[in-house]
């Protein structure tokens, strides 16, 4: 299969230390796969090199199915190549309603000077009654984004995100915070996403993992360590030994 995301051989050091060791990773369309990995294995990093946010010292990293090379783009450019990255703390503006936020997303998708003049065609009001219904917050449209609780939050910056149709979604730690019944909904909207494009998601929570049901990489010290369904690689020795230390 081809992939839609290969990054071969990366490296990158901060004051001499080895954030990410000659690490690859490649990613299909239409693909979910989650990224875990104890703390400093290089997680947030290979995100940042990804999205243009950390140049490697080496490696590559090739797009889409021209194989275009993404380093030495910029972040904007990236991002509008088709990448999407949703950070761990939800970024929405929370004086505007839930509408509002998703029209913004919808119009920001189309450059600086239409959104100037953006005014929203009932498609693009289809489109957010649309993306609404997928997030599960049809009944909350009219609702100021700050009066909604944290998963809530989540789910409409995911929802943002996919306004912008993007090829690869990046997601940071959805699960933090939230209560079970948001956790439950998160499952279903990560996997439904992944019907339709990639999408990677960087998790701590094992049980949430075991729930995405999908193909896991584990990181350490900035390399692939392991990789494989969830019970594949939690039954590695070498990803035993990292995880509880022995």
């Amino acid at each position: 299969m081809k992939s839609l995301l290969e990054v071969s051989g990366v490296s990158v050091s901060f004051d001499g230390f080895k954030a990410i060791n000659n690490l690859s990773f490649a990613i299909g369309d239409a693909e979910l796969r989650a990224i875990i990995g104890p703390n400093g294995a290089g997680k947030t990093t290979f995100m940042d090199i990804v999205t243009g946010k950390t140049r490697p010292d080496e490696g590559r990293v090739l797009w889409g199915e021209a194989n275009t090379s993404l380093l030495g783009l910029s972040e904007a450019r990236i991002a509008r190549e088709g990448i999407g990255r949703k950070f761990q703390k939800p970024t929405v503006f929370e004086d505007q309603t839930v509408q509002e936020n998703l029209l913004m997303a919808l119009s920001n998708a189309r450059g600086p000077l239409q959104v100037l003049f953006y005014r929203p065609t009932p498609e693009d009001l289809d489109r957010v009654h649309e993306l609404a219904g997928e997030i599960g917050l049809v009944d909350a449209l009219g609702r100021k984004s700050g009066e909604l609780s944290h998963g809530q939050k989540q789910w409409l910056e995911i929802g943002m995100l996919l306004a912008q149709e993007p090829r690869l979604l990046l997601v940071d730690e959805p699960a933090a915070g939230m209560t079970p019944a948001e956790r439950e909904h998160t499952t279903a909207l990560l996997v439904e996403a992944a019907k339709s494009r990639a999408v990677v998601v960087i998790e701590h929570d094992m049980d949430f993992v075991r729930r995405l049901g999908c193909k896991v990489t584990v990181l350490h010290e900035g390399a692939v360590l392991a990789e494989g369904s969830l019970d594949h690689v939690t039954a590695n020795r070498k990803v035993i030994d990292v995880y509880l230390g022995r």
